[in-house]
Parts: structure tokens; C-alpha cells; sequence
């Protein structure tokens, strides 16, 4: 049969093109389908290519790059410090934990280590960050599959916790907070009087979405059973978070390679073993819990002291030294003219995000701007999974699949 091509526009943008012939044995056609390179699923312009046989999903084929914007090869191009700006915005949802695997990279480059006050609130803007991505996933997801209420809570709550940046930071969003040799500045008492006030209410919240969707029919008949990935399946497409912990695989990093002093927390890594949609929802929503119980214990103990490094090479010299230190004058204006300076070498460094493993590697050569810096996204290695759990399902099936997965297409094209 000749390659004809016969062009269509479907619904939602979607592109429907004649392919030519079945595979041997088959019967009838396969369709392709240009699925994207906008959808409400996605969190950002992906474009899928799918081949469907009726509307049978055979093969899908991720197109990306739309969304490519050189973040890591910008970095290149910056002071050390003047990177944590860029940090924030690879994967959009989650910019304190973004800037704290950079952050730990150079201070593992130079040697040095946060104060305990630091770490604490490194640990408490990171934990705020991944209930606000998950509700991100949560109120979207429900909304694609119909549940139009749960959206509605959900970025009620979320609004809290970018109300609590812009507390502490001045920003709702791209905080940049976290910086090398500590974090922009303490807490505020408004902030802490905010966050009291969401610990105590946030476990009654995540009551509220599992009374709308855990034992919802609806919900359960769109999510389980949906988008299968085994668990050895998951290990071999290198697949982290609760993708992978929603396939029964307990593997967590601020668990299993603690850092800023996750291994002083009691709290319990989340797992499902159902390996489908529902098992990732039922592993998003613990992880929520989870993330609670880590925060009512940080803000509980709380240390005193200071929030940076006592390292003039990170910080500037404290504003009423410069009317009376011509030293600190000319520090200060080294350190914005010219930056810091990491002894040679490389250094790798993995958090935990809301989406999975998200690392940080840098080279320096021992000037003021890092030779390469290189970011392991969660997203652009969670999407390989994408096709192993969508072959033999419905189209109408391929929006959970497509949402369960949480990729964020900033975090996947950089």
C-alpha cells in the first residue's frame, strides 16, 4: 500500500494520520495519533505519537524539546551563586528542592556543612515543596478524570504553602532559599505561626481527598489495574519515586542515602504493591502523611544558632561593617564582581523530589564559574516508562497513564 497520509484534526488538538498497513498477522490499519504537543495531562508541551489500533494503544513514541530552554548550559555561563536563581526552574514544582541538590553539590565541592538550624530548614522547605507538588498532581489528575471538587482542594491547600515562601523568602514560587552555605535567611515568627497552623490542619485535609476518591468507584475503576509497571520493570527503566515505589520497591534517598539530617526523623518510607495508577495515588497520598509527621517533628525541634556557614567565601560581611572596614568593603565587592572560587574536580549529589531521584553534578576547574553542571531529572527518566504502560490499554485509559507518571516537561527538556 502506497505511504498515503490523510490528515485529520481530532479532539483537544489532537492529529490523526493514516500510517499505512498493519504489522503481519494484524487485521485492518494502525491510525497514528499526535497526541499533544499540548494536553491538559501534561505539565507542560510534550507530544506523544501514538499508534492505535481502534482505539487500542500499540506503541507510543514521546516526541521532546519543546519546552528546551539550556538551563544547564546557562549555569555555565554564571557565578556559582548566580545558579541557584537558574535552579529554580527546571522542575518547576519543586524549586527548594532544585536549589538544595545544587546547593549540596558545591558545599560537598568546598568542603563545607550547613549549621543544624539550616538543615532544618532546608528539611522543612523541602517537605513543604513535595506536598505542594503532589497536591499539584492530585487536584490535576482529578480533575482530567472528572473530579472536578478535588482540584478545588487541593490548590487550597497549595496556596498555603506558596502563602509560607513568600513569607520566608519574598517569592511564592522560585524561592532560590537554599543556597550554598545555607539559606537566604530564618524563618520568620509569621512563618512558624503558618506553619503550626498547616501542620495541625493538614491531616484532616488529606482526610477530605481520600473520602472524595480512595473509595470512590469512578476513581477506582479509572486508576486500578491502569498503566501496569512491575516492579523489575521499573528497576530496569530506572524509574524512582512513587513510580517506583507505587511498583513495591522501598526505595527512598532521604532514607536510603539520608542527607541534611533525614536519618534524625522518624517517619516511614511509602509503598504500594499494586503497580498501577491507584498504587502511585494511594503512595502520593501517604507521602503527604509522611511529609507532615517529618514537619511536626522539625519545627518541634528546631535548633537555635545560625542559618549560613561562618565562611566569609559564601556570605558578604554584615552591612554595618562596611562603614567602618575598608577589608569588608572590598570583600563585598569581590565576592559580587568576581564570585567564590571550588578547588578542581566533580562531585555528584541526589535528593528526593516529589517526582524521584533529582541529582546534581558538577565539575569545577577552579574558577568562578562551574565548568559543567548536569541535572538528573526524575521527569525525563520517569517518561521512558510511558509506552511500557500504555501498550494494550485504551486511549480513553492514557490520560491517567500520561498524569500518573507527574512529569514536568521543564524538568524533562532543560
Amino acid at each position: 500500500m502506497a505511504d498515503t497520509r490523510l490528515e485529520e484534526t481530532g479532539v483537544q488538538g489532537m492529529t490523526i494520520t493514516r500510517a499505512g498497513e498493519r504489522p503481519a498477522g494484524g487485521q485492518g490499519e494502525l491510525l497514528t495519533v499526535n497526541f499533544g504537543p499540548q494536553h491538559p495531562s501534561t505539565h507542560g508541551v510534550l507530544r506523544l505519537v501514538v499508534d492505535l489500533d481502534g482505539e487500542v494503544i500499540r506503541g507510543v513514541r514521546p516526541v521532546i524539546g519543546y519546552l528546551h530552554t539550556g538551563i544547564e548550559k546557562q549555569m555555565e555561563a554564571l557565578r556559582w551563586q548566580q545558579g541557584v536563581v537558574v535552579t529554580d526552574r527546571h522542575d518547576y514544582l519543586s524549586p527548594p528542592i532544585n536549589n538544595l541538590a545544587y546547593a549540596l553539590a558545591v558545599e560537598k565541592l568546598m568542603g563545607v556543612e550547613v549549621p543544624p538550624r539550616a538543615q532544618a530548614l532546608r528539611v522543612i522547605m523541602s517537605e513543604l515543596t513535595r506536598i505542594a507538588s503532589h497536591l499539584v498532581w492530585l487536584g490535576t489528575s482529578a480533575l482530567e478524570l472528572g473530579a472536578m471538587g478535588v482540584f478545588m482542594y487541593a490548590f487550597r491547600d497549595r496556596d498555603k504553602i506558596l502563602a509560607m515562601n513568600e513569607e520566608i523568602s519574598g517569592y511564592r514560587m522560585h524561592t532560590s532559599y537554599i543556597r550554598p552555605g545555607g539559606v537566604m535567611a530564618d524563618a520568620t515568627p509569621r512563618f512558624l505561626e503558618m506553619l503550626e497552623t498547616f501542620i495541625r490542619q493538614m491531616p484532616s485535609n488529606i482526610d477530605e481527598y481520600e473520602d472524595l476518591l480512595t473509595n470512590n468507584p469512578i476513581w477506582v475503576a479509572r486508576t486500578r489495574g491502569i498503566g501496569r509497571l512491575p516492579a523489575q520493570d521499573a528497576i530496569r527503566l530506572g524509574a524512582t519515586g512513587p513510580m517506583l515505589r507505587g511498583s513495591g520497591v522501598s526505595w527512598d534517598l532521604r532514607k536510603d542515602r539520608p542527607y541534611c539530617g533525614y536519618d534524625r526523623y522518624d517517619w516511614q518510607v511509602a509503598v504500594e504493591d499494586g503497580c498501577d495508577c491507584y498504587a502511585r495515588y494511594l503512595v502520593r497520598i501517604r507521602e503527604m502523611r509522611q511529609s507532615v509527621r517529618i514537619l511536626r517533628q522539625a519545627v518541634d525541634g528546631l535548633p537555635g544558632g545560625p542559618v549560613n556557614v561562618d565562611d566569609r567565601k559564601f556570605l558578604p560581611p554584615p552591612r554595618e561593617e562596611l562603614d567602618t572596614s575598608m577589608e569588608a568593603v572590598i570583600h563585598h565587592f569581590k565576592l559580587f564582581t568576581e564570585g567564590y572560587s571550588p578547588p578542581p574536580g566533580d562531585v555528584y549529589v541526589a535528593v528526593e523530589s516529589g517526582r524521584g531521584e533529582n541529582g546534581c553534578y558538577i565539575v569545577s576547574d577552579g574558577t568562578h564559574k562551574p565548568r559543567r553542571v548536569k541535572f538528573r531529572s526524575a521527569s525525563f527518566v520517569n517518561l521512558q516508562a510511558l509506552e511500557f504502560m500504555a501498550i494494550g490499554h485504551m486511549i480513553s485509559d492514557f490520560i491517567a497513564i500520561i498524569g500518573t507518571a507527574d512529569t514536568v516537561l521543564g524538568d524533562v527538556d532543560r
